[in-house]
């Protein structure tokens, strides 16, 4: 599904999403990554959602935005309790989501300007 034109370069904005990849700016990815607003998209090698630990969030940390939003795969699933509260404890908030409402909210918040960061697990990409 092709979403907006991005007016704003500098902001990592998905423009098309499907089953099997993401676009951002353009550019199509078919792993995990995450996104900040103003930094490119890198790769997040996860290799399953349920072995997710705090060490995969350390780009996310580092960036300090106000609201993580985790595009979960196809269904919305949740982060182990112990791994929210690490986030929460580094005053970032945690939506979880499944991919395509991740992409979408992402672009809302990014265009309101807000400090957002998105992981996207893509599910074949383990």
């Amino acid at each position: 599904m092709k979403l907006f034109k991005n007016r704003e370069p500098t902001l990592q904005a998905i423009t098309a999403y499907d089953e099997k990849s993401i676009t951002i700016n353009h550019v199509r990815f078919s792993q995990s990554i995450l996104v900040l607003p103003n930094v490119a998209p890198v790769l997040w090698p996860v290799s399953t959602f349920d072995r997710l630990t705090p060490d995969d969030f350390s780009a996310v940390v580092t960036a300090k935005p106000d609201l993580l939003i985790v595009g979960t795969g196809i269904q919305q699933r949740f982060l182990p309790p112990l791994l929210a509260v690490s986030l929460s404890s580094e005053k970032i908030g945690v939506e979880y989501m499944n991919t395509k409402a991740a992409c979408r909210t992402f672009n809302l918040l990014l265009s309101e300007g807000r400090r957002v960061a998105l992981a996207l697990f893509m599910e074949d990409s383990a």
